[in-house]
């Protein structure tokens, strides 16, 4: 269903959750005091170091540092989406998830109906698929298994225009709702409609949930186009959604990796081989949506391709999607197969051990940068090393993760043959990327030396114990303090003033979204500066005073005081003088 869900539904919701009872289902608790204990399902261990603590509905693991809320948990380890770990805490607590609408109208909305009806149509390929030889016969020259079908569903669609109408479109609803999920086309002449699939392997694509929203066809002879997907849909988006996601995680619950191929039978016969970690884009290019649905998975992706001119440059555009959405402990390689071979076919010939020993070789994505920007440029000439330069220069700028595109300097000096300090000052660091500019920079990072700064401990006491906003009667002056983390600082403090219901998990989700979750998530971790909340009232309201006193220049105002009283203010130093009153709060 399109549409944003309304925040107060996930305050709602979170409220309404026992993080014990979700985890529960998942992990063997073992109850250790007022908390519950349990081996990490994020990493191996035999002693249990992950803890849920109920009265904060969190959950924190001491030897990874996994945490988060319910709703995190369904996300990290069901490799669910935001959306859909809501909707299947929703689904727990018997709630329906609303969606608030827009100002442009949607013509279609999803419901339970549609997904009911790929269901009927994928049941009705393989049963098309058991009836036909032909269709039968090209699985099995490809080297599919009867099980492996089963496994991903694949079916068959009829050399015919109506097919599924006749099957599933009794009436006009029918028919419409066909038209709406892809299955179906309109006549141009508005007169009846036609199967849009036809002669075709059925490939269908399945949501994280297992649902089916859309679905890949193959042609069996001779035709064009050779694969044909859905169209977009309200269910289906080609650009988020990765063939075989729903079937690797079926098959391995703690994804180390994830291989990103082209095709629907290059994913199929790699999860034959023993390869259950392969996944494929629908027929587009890789773009920044799959790299994040990606990574929610695991923190290692690789790129494969074919070695021909195309594949490289399919590798090529998937490095200039990555740099900006690389994170920290997120590794991208590329692997780059022989030109008279895809995975399919490869992996057919050499097996799953040696198709496993390539992966395991895949070229780093610093290392691939380097070595094609040393294949496209001549360094041998000045022009040649120009334009490396330039072009690192470029790839350098779009990168998001600070630490990352310092390290990339080492390899590209070593390229060039200089040291890394010339190479800075041919291409200076950006002092400030482009999600930190102007007065929002200022968040972010705070002090970490000792309890950390008075900024920094306020936000944490606010973090666990969100009541004591209530002790910041002024947030205007503190506002006009600076400080590394003052914008962070007030933005929450206003917030917890507004709604003084919030709790921490509701807090915590509602910060899920914005540039400075990251921060305010590891804060959550750190102990809380106050034992109590009555400590905590005290020491943020102290504490705000203080940050106030010390931004208010004294000096100035004793100075402008004397000059008023003697009548020498000219009119911008009235105006001075009258500002610096309101920011101190004196009347």
């Amino acid at each position: 269903m399109s549409g944003r869900i309304p925040q107060y539904f996930i305050d709602q919701l979170i409220s309404r959750i026992d993080i014990v009872e979700v985890i529960g289902t998942r992990l063997t608790l073992r109850k250790a005091g007022k908390e519950y204990k349990a081996c990490c399902p994020f990493h191996n261990e035999k002693t249990p170091s992950f803890n849920v603590v109920p009265d904060k509905q969190f959950y924190h693991c001491f030897g990874c540092g996994a945490h988060g809320t319910a709703l995190g948990f369904l996300m990290d380890h069901d490799h669910l989406s935001f959306v859909e770990a809501v909707e299947e805490l929703a689904a727990r607590a018997g709630l329906e998830v609303p969606r608030e609408t827009t100002s442009t109208p949607t013509t279609h909305k999803p419901t339970q109906d549609h997904y009911t009806l790929l269901e009927q149509a994928g049941e009705y390929f393989r049963q098309q698929l058991r009836n036909s030889p032909a269709a039968i016969e090209y699985l099995k020259n490809r080297g599919l298994t009867g099980e492996i079908a089963a496994r991903f569903g694949i079916g068959y669609s009829p050399d015919a225009w109506d097919g599924l109408i006749k099957h599933l479109g009794q009436n006009d609803a029918a028919l419409q709702a066909l038209v709406q999920t892809g299955l179906l086309i309109e006549r141009d002449s508005k007169q009846g409609f036609y199967d849009r699939f036809r002669h075709r392997v059925m490939f269908p694509i399945r949501d994280a949930r297992g649902r089916t929203i859309g679905f890949g066809g193959r042609i069996i002879d001779q035709g064009e186009p050779k694969y044909l997907n859905s169209p977009e849909t309200e269910l289906f988006h080609k650009g988020r959604e990765l063939y075989g996601l729903y079937e690797a995680r079926q098959a391995t619950r703690q994804l180390k990796q994830l291989m990103v191929v082209e095709g629907y039978m290059d994913v199929v016969s790699l999860h034959q081989a023993g390869i259950t970690y392969a996944v494929a884009t629908l027929g587009t290019a890789t773009t920044p949506d799959h790299l994040k649905r990606l990574f929610r998975a695991c923190n290692t992706v690789v790129f494969c391709f074919d070695g021909d001119r195309a594949g490289r440059a399919a590798a090529w555009k998937a490095m200039e999607v990555a740099l900006p959405v690389i994170g920290e402990g997120q590794v991208i390689r590329f692997l780059l197969l022989p030109t008279e071979h895809d995975p399919d076919s490869l992996v057919r010939e050499e097996g799953q051990t040696a198709f496993e020993a390539r992966v395991q070789q895949a070229t780093p994505l610093s290392e691939y940068m380097v070595s094609e920007l040393s294949t496209r440029f001549d360094l041998r000439h000045t022009e040649g090393r120009d334009q490396f330069t330039a072009e690192a220069k470029r790839l350098l700028s779009v990168i998001s993760n600070d630490s990352y595109r310092t390290l990339l300097y080492q390899p590209l000096a070593d390229a060039l043959g200089i040291s890394v300090d010339r190479l800075r000052q041919l291409i200076p660091p950006s002092g400030t990327s482009q999600n930190n500019l102007g007065r929002a920079a200022t968040s972010t990072p705070l002090d970490s030396t000792g309890r950390g700064s008075l900024v920094r401990q306020i936000i944490q006491n606010l973090l666990h114990y969100p009541t004591a906003a209530r002790a910041l009667n002024r947030l205007d002056a503190l506002a006009q303090v600076d400080k590394p983390g003052i914008t962070l600082l007030v933005q929450l403090a206003g917030e917890l003033q507004d709604e003084p219901q919030l709790s921490t998990p509701a807090l915590l989700e509602r910060w899920r979204h914005r540039p400075d979750f990251h921060y305010i998530d590891k804060l959550l971790l750190k102990e809380p500066p106050a034992a109590t909340l009555e400590i905590a009232l005290d020491e943020v309201k102290k504490s705000s005073e203080k940050l106030i006193a010390d931004q208010f220049p004294q000096e100035k105002f004793d100075e402008l005081m004397r000059r008023f009283h003697l009548g020498a203010l000219s009119q911008e130093e009235k105006q001075e003088l009258r500002e610096l009153i309101k920011q101190q709060g004196l009347r």
